[in-house]
């Protein structure tokens, strides 16, 4: 087995800064941290967490732990990484800055092998500005300083669902969404939305901003609907456009007769509704491997980050309209 002794030599630094590069508690340069991580992947050294059985292990950060989007994205990370060796550390942020930065500094005390981080805006996020081991992106786009990031295209996927609303004869549509500083995924979608109606010459309806933890089953639209008249209405993520059409029906409207709905992700639970539900696929699961097996390449064997954007698929379902075929 190798020792930081052997690390430090092959990396040409004394043993004390190749110990400062692996374990993140002293100032070093970047150039240094390339060497010495090159160093301790090519000679097997890792420095990090084990639990009980000896494992290594990766921590992930998520906004919530009860969504489908990111258990499936968890459920291919923690297959990626118990196949390398590796245990997994979960922690959510409830879609709170403030708990997401406390919540990475929970797990760095665990002292993982590196991190996969999904934050509410990583051009802000205080868990961002802190020294960090190896660290992806996951649905977040890359910043300046973290250039590794796995995503896709969430400005393409709002404008292409809201144009295959206008096509369908659709004009004021309403975008509902938890806060937009809980979740650039959120935002990108919505500008999205907006960049297609101003393509078609339409006046974008103001976005409405909920809570993305609150009780879907007391969600009420009744102001909404009276103020806005809206023919459809787009919820962020396929949660929200479930809590939406459960609004909806409860003020005894009919889907899509009366109002049309559609969402973002891709669940199994669109599917399950009475009419399936019009949404935009996000590849989660697909997009949580390959956060993984990016962050242990860049780990393991001193690979440079990347970007990764993934293609999401329009899902055509029956919550939609068609205002420009005659009943």
């Amino acid at each position: 087995m190798s020792t930081l002794q052997q690390v430090a030599f092959r990396a040409g630094c004394s043993v004390a800064t190749a110990s400062r590069v692996l374990n993140r508690n002293g100032p070093v340069s970047d150039e240094m941290v390339r060497r010495v991580r090159r160093a301790a992947a090519e000679l097997g050294y890792r420095v990090g967490y084990r639990n009980g059985n000896g494992r290594p292990a990766i921590g992930v950060l998520i906004p919530s732990i009860t969504n489908p989007v990111f258990a499936a994205s968890l459920s291919s990370i923690q297959n990626r990484a118990l196949h390398a060796g590796h245990s997994v550390l979960i922690a959510q942020s409830n879609y709170d800055p403030a708990q997401e930065a406390d919540a990475v500094a929970s797990l760095l005390q665990q002292q993982p092998t590196g991190l996969i981080l999904t934050v509410c805006d990583p051009e802000r996020s205080l868990a961002l500005s802190s020294a960090l081991p190896p660290t992806v992106l996951l649905g977040n786009l890359p910043t300046t300083r973290f250039t590794a990031a796995v995503a896709t295209d969430n400005f393409g996927a709002g404008r292409d669902l809201t144009d295959h609303l206008l096509l369908r004869g659709h004009r004021r549509i309403l975008f509902i969404s938890g806060h937009f500083a809980a979740s650039d995924r959120a935002k990108l979608r919505y500008l999205g939305y907006l960049k297609a109606m101003e393509a078609a010459g339409q006046q974008p309806l103001e976005a409405l901003e909920i809570s993305f933890i609150s009780s879907l089953d007391q969600l009420d639209l009744s102001d909404a609907i009276a103020r806005l008249s809206p023919t459809a209405i787009i919820g962020s993520n396929d949660l929200l456009a479930l809590g939406v059409m459960g609004a909806l029906r409860r003020q005894g409207l009919s889907i899509p007769r009366d109002i049309s709905v559609a969402g973002f992700d891709g669940i199994s639970l669109g599917l399950l509704t009475e009419v399936s539900l019009t949404t935009v696929e996000i590849p989660d699961g697909t997009m949580g491997g390959a956060a993984a097996s990016l962050l242990l390449d860049m780990a393991e064997n001193a690979a440079p980050p990347r970007h990764l954007t993934l293609p999401y698929r329009l899902r055509p379902g029956g919550t939609v309209r068609d205002l420009s075929i005659q009943s």
